[in-house]
């Protein structure tokens, strides 16, 4: 028995932990390599880089599944499930999990027919409750590149309905292409999240 659900859904949403039993690496390839649609505006502000042959793909996947078995870190592939792109691969979420502190950091990235439609906070929904009410995890933070002006109001959204707070900029967070930046830190607490929902 696994820590973390295998699969899960939100209102529109399905989540499949990303692990080689259940994932074609050849599917997460085609939408990561290098000459993939829109790759550089989908890595332009996240900490890794388009992958340049398929064994990139298998080797992330063989290492989100022995996280995802250890209790690490849960990353899912996220699908919607109804409309004309239903049951393709959006995008990848995960909560990367701190034990000691008590504390998991968000993550995701959507391929761009993806943007705009509200996934990134419907997701952080669904893993809030995975952090809070399954993990019993008392803090979930989320970070992102202080120029992605489209992050930064998806986390803005997202944190202010489940009554979290902006936390400040941490200096040198992050290495995008190589170089350091910094990050906008944002965190949302057990007891503020569930007294949102209460509201």
């Amino acid at each position: 028995m696994s820590l973390f659900p295998a699969e899960m859904e939100s209102e529109r949403l399905r989540y499949e932990r990303l692990h080689p039993d259940d994932i074609d690496a050849f599917e997460l390839y085609e939408h990561v390599r290098a000459d993939a649609p829109d790759i550089e505006e989908i890595t332009r502000y996240v900490t890794w880089e388009p992958y340049t042959q398929p064994k990139k793909a298998f080797d992330w996947i063989e290492q989100c599944g022995d996280q995802f078995e250890a209790g690490e870190t849960a990353t899912y592939v996220i699908r919607p499930k109804e409309g004309d792109r239903a049951g393709e691969l959006a995008g990848l979420a995960g909560l990367d999990l701190d034990w000691d502190r008590r504390l998991a950091i968000l993550g995701v990235w959507l391929r761009k027919p993806f943007w705009g439609r509200g996934y990134s906070g419907e997701r952080a929904g669904r893993l809030l409750e995975l952090a809070f009410d399954r993990l019993d995890l008392e803090v979930v933070a989320v970070m992102h590149d202080p120029e992605n002006d489209s992050s930064r109001r998806a986390i803005e959204a997202y944190v202010d309905r489940f009554g979290g707070q902006k936390e400040g900029r941490i200096r040198n967070d992050i290495i995008i292409d190589g170089e350091p930046r910094d990050s906008i830190r944002y965190s949302i607490s057990r007891a503020e999240w569930r007294r949102s929902r209460c509201e």
